[in-house]
């Protein structure tokens, strides 16, 4: 009894657009990191809310062997805000927000 391996031949057009467009991997990744944002939000601690208001999603293009590829990062801090390091490190409001991001995975 032999292996046989059979062909697949991808259609760059289709790939694309499941990848790119309409509800295709860069809009589900895209509501995922705006969704663990806005739990971060609801997480932070607040004095003047200035640190709460700054946590934003931030969509960057990498380029990479096999070409380019965005990716969408959480980030908080920035301008007025330059302690949002010493905030993340006493609350962990970053990691807590993956963490139940993680959580509800399962249940969309």
């Amino acid at each position: 009894m032999g292996t046989e391996m059979g062909r697949v031949k991808l259609n760059s057009a289709t790939m694309s657009s499941i990848l790119g467009g309409g509800m295709g991997m860069d809009s589900i990744l895209a509501a995922d990191a705006n969704r663990i944002a806005a739990q971060a939000r609801a997480l932070a601690p607040v004095d003047t809310g200035a640190y709460r208001d700054s946590i934003r999603v931030q969509a960057v293009t990498r380029s990479e062997r096999r070409g380019k590829r965005r990716v969408y990062q959480v980030i908080a801090g920035g301008g007025p805000v330059d302690y949002a390091r010493q905030v993340e490190a006493a609350n962990s409001v970053m990691a807590k927000a993956l963490g139940a991001s993680i959580g509800r995975k399962g249940r969309r």
